[in-house]
């Protein structure tokens, strides 16, 4: 079953680290990614820009589109994992590496329903 590991952190913390520490996280999450990715597990992987380039369409009568993001809240969605894994609990493994990996912040894990898996190839 595919699962989709949502990262989320305090955008602020995150976007003061230095590029060394931003380089440094990113190195250990490598590794967890590089032993997904052996064990042919690991799935889109995406690290999305900051809040203040998102763009949100409110449903109406009429839309309305407005500057950032839906949720205001102290953390931000800033990326994501797809993983095949067998269960929760092993996808909860994975979820424990990265976030030995990557200091502070939550993840949120979600089954995946695929409705389309679109045509995009890397």
């Amino acid at each position: 079953m595919l699962y989709a590991i949502l990262c989320y952190h305090d955008e602020d913390v995150t976007g003061s680290w230095s590029k060394e520490q931003d380089a440094a996280v990113m190195t250990k999450l490598r590794v967890v990614q590089d032993k997904l990715t052996k064990q042919g597990r690991l799935g889109p992987v995406a690290r999305l820009l900051p809040t203040t380039a998102a763009t949100t369409l409110r449903k109406g009568d009429p839309p309305v589109v407005i500057d950032g993001p839906y949720a205001e809240t102290k953390e931000q969605l800033l990326g994501f994992y797809i993983v095949d894994c067998k269960n929760l609990d092993e996808a909860l493994d994975v979820a424990r590496d990265l976030g030995a990996a990557n200091p502070g912040g939550a993840y949120e894990i979600r089954p995946v329903g695929l409705l389309n898996p679109g045509s995009i190839t890397t």
